[in-house]
C-alpha cells in the first residue's frame, strides 16, 4: 500500500472518529444534559406551564383562552359567557388558510396605527360593550372606568394576564352572574393578583384562567 492510500485511509480514520465523537456529545450527551437540568430546575417551565383542574391538564398559564357561549347558528362570532372573567381582546388572531386540514389559530397583532379608523372603531365597540356586560344594579360602570388592557389586544392576541384594574371592574357582574357575593370574589381577585417580577419589571397582572379555575371551585363550594 503506498503513502498517499495510508494517509487517505488515516484521514477517513480520523473523520469517522471525529464524527461519532460530535454525534456523541451534541446529540446524545448534551441534550440528555439540558433536558436533565430543565426537568430538575425547571420543570414547570419545561413541560409548557401546565395548569391543571381536577387532575387534568386545563391550559397553559402563558396562553390565554376565550369564554365564550357556543356561537348559535348564522352567529359570526360567539357571545362572551359573562360568568368567567373575561380577558384581553384578540383581534390579532387569524385562521390559517394554507393547511386547511388543521384547525389552527394564526397569533400576531393587529398592525393597525395609532390613527387607524378601524383600531379606533374596535376601541369603541371594545369600550361599549364592556361599558354593558359589566353594568348590573346598583353599580353602573362609566367608560372613563374602562382599563386599556379591556380594549386593546396585545401584541400575540393570546395574553394570558389582565390588569387588576380590569379584573376588579368585573368583580360585580361575576358575583351576580354566579350568586355570589362581592366580597367573595374581590377576594378571588386579590389572592390572584401578581406582583411585578422581581419588584420592579413588567406591572401587576391577574391570569385569567387561574382566576376562572378559583372562581369554579368557589360556585361549586356554595
Amino acid at each position: 500500500m503506498n503513502n498517499s492510500l495510508v494517509n487517505t485511509a488515516r484521514l477517513l480514520g480520523a473523520g469517522l472518529r471525529a464524527l461519532l465523537v460530535l454525534t456523541l456529545v451534541t446529540g446524545v450527551i448534551y441534550p440528555l444534559a439540558v433536558t436533565g437540568i430543565a426537568q430538575g430546575l425547571f420543570r414547570d417551565r419545561a413541560d409548557g406551564s401546565e395548569i391543571t383542574a381536577d387532575g387534568r391538564v386545563v391550559g397553559s398559564s402563558l396562553i390565554g383562552q376565550s369564554y365564550d357561549l357556543p356561537p348559535k347558528q348564522g352567529q359570526q362570532s360567539p357571545a362572551a359567557d359573562l360568568r368567567w372573567f373575561q380577558g384581553r381582546p384578540a383581534n390579532g388572531l387569524g385562521t390559517n388558510s394554507v393547511n386547511t386540514r388543521y384547525r389552527l389559530i394564526l397569533s400576531g397583532a393587529t398592525n393597525l396605527s395609532a390613527d387607524s379608523e378601524d383600531l379606533v372603531r374596535q376601541v369603541d365597540d371594545a369600550r361599549a360593550a364592556v361599558v354593558k356586560d359589566n353594568s348590573v344594579p346598583g353599580h353602573p360602570v362609566r367608560p372613563s372606568d374602562v382599563p386599556a388592557d379591556a380594549v386593546t389586544s396585545s401584541g400575540s392576541g393570546l395574553d394570558p394576564d389582565i390588569s387588576p384594574q380590569y379584573a376588579a371592574l368585573q368583580v360585580h357582574r361575576v358575583a351576580a352572574r354566579n350568586g355570589l357575593s362581592v366580597a367573595a370574589v374581590e377576594k378571588l381577585v386579590e389572592d390572584h393578583t401578581q406582583g411585578r417580577t422581581l419588584g420592579f419589571i413588567g406591572e401587576p397582572r391577574v391570569n385569567v384562567l387561574e382566576l376562572n379555575i378559583a372562581l369554579e371551585n368557589l360556585v361549586a363550594r356554595k
